[in-house]
């Protein structure tokens, strides 16, 4: 007796990669860093060399300077006293902790412009006290990496039209 074999292809859905961040948002991000060199962000790779490499203090102060933060809300958000940031040289390069939270603050503003559509929008909406962040605006609450996954979340329901 034979059987024959039937040829079944596997259900296997093949994809090309796709690059989840856009051209724009790219430039925009590196308008807020302005000074480093441009890295491929589809590799978050490349994010953690940057953060690792650290940022010159211009680097930071440009940013506050972009994003509407004073330099003492800016030395909240990176637990560093307003006096030792200002002690840095313009072109010293900050520890790698500080970059970090540069970093972070350039993508969260990144993302609040692509949600928001408009950089001064989103300035507003991070100054504004939210019953979804028990009334403390949302700005205050990036002096922790819990309270930046709050912001990017609420970002990303806000992107998709669920209001609290």
């Amino acid at each position: 007796m034979s059987y024959k074999k039937k040829h079944i292809e596997p259900s296997v859905v093949n994809e090309p990669m796709s690059i989840y961040i856009t051209q724009g948002s790219s430039n925009f991000f590196y308008g807020l860093l302005c000074g480093i060199k441009p890295i491929d962000l589809s590799n978050d790779f490349n994010i953690v060399q940057l953060t690792r490499k650290g940022l010159p203090k211009r680097v930071l102060l440009s940013l506050a300077k972009k994003i509407s933060l004073t330099i003492q809300e800016l030395a909240n958000i990176m637990h560093i006293s307003e006096r030792t940031l200002q002690r840095y040289d313009d072109e010293a390069v900050v520890s790698s902790e500080y970059s970090e939270k540069a970093i972070e603050l350039a993508r969260l503003y990144t993302r609040g412009n692509e949600v928001f559509g408009s950089i001064d929008k989103f300035k507003l909406w991070v100054r504004t006290p939210s019953v979804i962040f028990n009334g403390e605006a949302p700005l205050y609450l990036l002096d922790t990496s819990a309270g930046f996954n709050m912001v990017f979340t609420e970002l990303g329901r806000i992107e998709h039209g669920i209001f609290a």
